[in-house]
């Protein structure tokens, strides 16, 4: 421990009573034996009285000096350098546990809450395939088609969203599963039932049966996410960690409302929520928590060239997810057998020019069947839908896709151009008939 410097006009150079006794030891008895020998040896003459008198007063002064410098004043600087140490433990001690507050974050909190519900889903699913020696035309016209089929493993994620064991992960995870086995992060594992799935937007409903309840997760719906807020996303990336503490990745929201281009296997993916959080093989059906520890979507796709995150994946927003959870609880499917009436195609250049339209924006009626709700709504032949809801239709593909987030008997407003002008068509979706 280094000391601090002791205050001016005190000559002890020690911490401790002994150095000043040595001090004091030191000059005291040199006075005291020049004062006796002048005394005996003083003659009555004044010079010599008068020193006498100041060699006297010279020892009282030393003795002055060494009392002033004894014990109680060394206590003193003892107490303050105590005390000053004393005050430099207490501040490290403050740094080194504003280091630790420091550690608990928004993060850390969210990790904490969302961990336990965050599950490993393992899947065993047949898969058809054609045999490949019997993939010559001369084969299939002399044997016929032959197909295989052959037990597949799959693994993914999922989490709990009810303690009496729902859990959400994605279609592509366990829509085709045969045998379901989802293990906890506490290492327990129980065998699970396929509720429901829909492959549009590539959600599926899985249920467990818990002796007790189970710590689950809940939807954020009181904000929307936002582009910059931070989230993070949970899963079992590759199957590395199956029945074990999830694998947790941090990042932002990149964008939201992203409409992917690629539509594989009838799945619709749009006004998907864009993180820079890695993804990778297995994260598939994991949450994606904000800094709360809700769940904002269900991390679903990546963009990648080389099959590992690149810093660019994608989440099906919490929104949707829930209505989608809702339907197959209820009904173990999503009913998407609606009815128009309507008959659309591409608006190309030269029809938008024949109409007196600025764009190629939209999508061109071409016929309308008779007493269809899109006959009973005004629906006219060359009529151009411009919008759904307020919001712009660039093409077929976009209102193909838009139509899917509504069902048989739903309302919807579209914006129709017509004789140079847009109105205003309101249709109630009907029910296509098996």
């Amino acid at each position: 421990m280094i000391l601090p410097k002791p205050p001016p006009g005190d000559l002890v150079t020690g911490n401790s009573a002994n150095d000043s006794l040595s001090r004091l030891h030191f000059l005291a008895p040199c006075a005291v034996t020049a004062s006796e020998e002048h005394l005996k040896k003083a003659s009555l003459s004044i010079p010599r009285l008068l020193g006498c008198i100041l060699l006297l007063l010279s020892t009282f002064g030393c003795r002055y000096n060494a009392s002033s410098q004894a014990i109680p004043g060394n206590d003193a600087a003892a107490e303050k350098t105590i005390g000053e140490d004393s005050e430099i433990v207490l501040h490290a001690g403050a740094v080194q546990a504003g280091i630790e507050a420091s550690r608990r974050t928004a993060i850390t909190r969210a990790v904490e809450t969302a961990s336990p519900a965050v599950v490993s889903i393992n899947v065993i699913e047949q898969v058809r395939y054609q045999d490949p020696f019997f993939s010559d035309p001369w084969f299939e016209y002399f044997f016929g088609r032959q197909q295989l089929e052959q037990e597949v493993e799959n693994l993914g994620s999922g989490f709990v969203i009810s303690s009496d064991g729902y859990i959400v992960t994605n279609d592509h995870v366990a829509g085709n599963a045969t045998r379901i086995t989802v293990a906890f992060p506490d290492g327990k594992a129980l065998e699970g039932a396929l509720i429901g799935s829909d492959p549009v937007s590539d959600i599926a409903l899985i249920k467990v049966e818990p002796e007790d309840p189970l710590p689950y997760l809940a939807f954020e719906f009181e904000e929307d996410a936002f582009a910059g807020e931070w989230v993070v996303a949970l899963g079992n990336p590759f199957g590395l960690f199956e029945a074990a503490q999830p694998t947790v990745t941090v990042g932002v929201v990149s964008a939201v409302e992203r409409n992917l281009e690629s539509v594989r296997d009838g799945r619709v993916y749009r006004d998907m929520i864009q993180t820079d959080a890695a993804i990778n093989r297995g994260n598939s059906g994991g949450p994606l928590v904000n800094a709360v520890g809700k769940v904002i979507g269900v991390n679903t796709a990546i963009y990648s060239r080389s099959g590992g995150s690149i810093g660019i994946g994608f989440a099906v927003p919490a929104y949707k997810v829930q209505r989608i959870v809702d339907e197959l609880r209820e009904h173990g499917r999503v009913d998407r057998a609606f009815y128009t009436g309507l008959y659309v195609s591409e608006v190309s250049r030269d029809i938008s020019q024949a109409l007196g339209m600025t764009s190629e924006q939209g999508v061109l009626v071409r016929d309308v069947d008779r007493d269809s709700p899109a006959d009973k709504a005004g629906f006219e032949p060359y009529d151009v839908i411009v919008s759904m809801e307020g919001e712009s239709i660039q093409g077929h593909e976009d209102l193909s896709g838009k139509m899917q987030d509504y069902r048989p008997g739903d309302q919807v407003r579209f914006g129709v151009f017509r004789n140079g002008s847009v109105h205003q068509v309101t249709m109630r979706i009907g029910r296509r008939s098996e």
